[in-house]
């Protein structure tokens, strides 16, 4: 062998015979799951996983159902206690509100002078400065002879100031001496209404000590402060409540020419009038009114406990749901672990169990939950409706309680160790 061949080299070797070295390709790199299979391969275990134990699904869909029946027909009751306690304010169509600084509810005000009402009209800006009476007296059933407290609101029925369904039809003879337009919407404790004004047209009925005349039918609706609401003339409201004082009024609802700017108006309106008289725009006074059912009185806070609690109980039953399916399956898991799978994607499976049981719960929820509005607006005549913002909401709270039980759930998943269970 002739050729000297390189230290430590087999004469063989591609550098001792001269042969070219072939370039070595790097070994090709290894690219993750992508966004979907990230969370779709998971879904699907957590999918079958479910399946395979029928009974104990349809115990977890159950489970969330009712939480989320729960938490819609509280979060109902709570919005409807608001939109009642303010639809009589919110049919106002006027720009800007003189009220008394100390007046907490619109069933129970503060008397305001009624100069002030005249005061406003010195602002170039204002068209009409409307006083708006206030006051609760009893109804006697025309049909049973029964009494029941119902609100009257007397106002000028020429100013424009309110926009209740079906005033327009007969505002003109509400100027007759002792004339009322009763609230087709409200309880039937007061009598079928309707029926009899259809049946002898206009009638008579005893308010307080006084016969009144029945001209018309307006629609208005219950709230949580009065089952019934009766709309009169200021003159009229005048000769029913003889103790109130000719010089206050309840509230002032004040128009603006249009064009004219609310919040220059609101704010003139404060610098020229004394301190016994908030200026409020309609949206403030809307709030003031909510404030008040929301702070003041316990059945906000009653409906808010009462959707707190069925989040509880949907979460007991979805963590007991999901840590018992990781019991008895906790040799898969381990066996998962031993070939490779990360404690991230096991976790990532219990989570997708945790949101298929908050989806399968909440569509039959919800939908049952439509049906029960109606019902219970036919029976309480409260403005209950499925909103888009509530059913997300609600949906929100129910993954998030599902999301939550799972989280606790996944700790189980620490005791899946390949090295314990073979």
């Amino acid at each position: 062998m002739n050729a000297v061949t390189k230290a430590g080299l087999l004469p063989w070797a591609p550098e001792n015979t001269g042969e070219a070295t072939p370039a070595q390709e790097p070994p090709p790199r290894r690219s993750g799951p992508g966004p979907l299979a990230w969370a779709l391969l998971p879904a699907r275990l957590a999918w079958r996983q479910l399946r395979a134990e029928r009974a104990r699904l349809f115990s977890a869909m159950a489970g969330v159902m009712f939480a989320a029946v729960l938490v819609f027909m509280q979060l109902g009751f709570r919005s409807a206690l608001f939109d009642s306690a303010t639809r009589l304010l919110a049919a106002m169509e006027a720009e800007l509100f003189l009220m008394n600084p100390l007046t907490t509810a619109s069933f129970r005000p503060e008397p305001l002078p009624r100069a002030r009402a005249h005061q406003a009209l010195a602002l170039p800006e204002v068209a009409q400065a409307v006083p708006v009476y206030l006051a609760q007296s009893t109804w006697r059933n025309p049909e049973d002879g029964s009494r029941r407290a119902i609100q009257m609101i007397g106002f000028d029925v020429e100013a424009g100031a309110m926009s209740f369904e079906g005033l327009a039809a007969f505002a003109p003879a509400l100027r007759r001496v002792d004339a009322v337009g009763f609230d087709l919407r409200s309880r039937p404790e007061f009598g079928d209404v309707a029926r009899l004004f259809a049946e002898r047209g206009p009638f008579e009925v005893q308010v307080g000590n006084r016969m009144v005349e029945v001209v018309g039918l307006v629609s208005i609706g219950p709230s949580f402060g009065a089952d019934g609401n009766l709309v009169m003339s200021e003159v009229n409201f005048r000769r029913m409540v003889r103790e109130r004082q000719a010089s206050n009024t309840d509230l002032v609802a004040i128009r603006l020419h249009p064009g004219a700017d609310i919040a220059a108006a609101q704010a003139r309106l404060r610098e020229i009038l004394p301190p016994d008289v908030t200026v409020l725009t309609h949206a403030e006074l809307v709030a003031h009114e909510r404030h008040y059912w929301e702070t003041a009185t316990p059945i906000g806070f009653i409906f808010a406990f009462g959707s707190v609690m069925g989040l509880i109980v949907g979460m007991v039953i979805v963590y007991q749901i999901l840590f018992s399916d990781i019991a008895n399956h906790l040799r898969e898991y381990a066996t998962l672990k031993a070939i490779g799978y990360s404690n991230g994607y096991l976790s990532r499976v219990v989570m997708a169990a945790a949101l298929i049981l908050a989806v399968i719960g909440f569509l039959p929820g919800a939908a049952l939950c439509v049906w029960l509005y109606d019902v219970v607006a036919g029976a309480t005549f409260l403005p209950l409706s499925m909103t888009l913002e509530r059913a997300a909401m609600v949906f929100a709270l129910i993954f998030g309680m599902c999301a939550a039980a799972g989280l606790l759930a996944m700790r189980k998943l620490r005791d899946a160790s390949p090295a314990d269970m073979f």
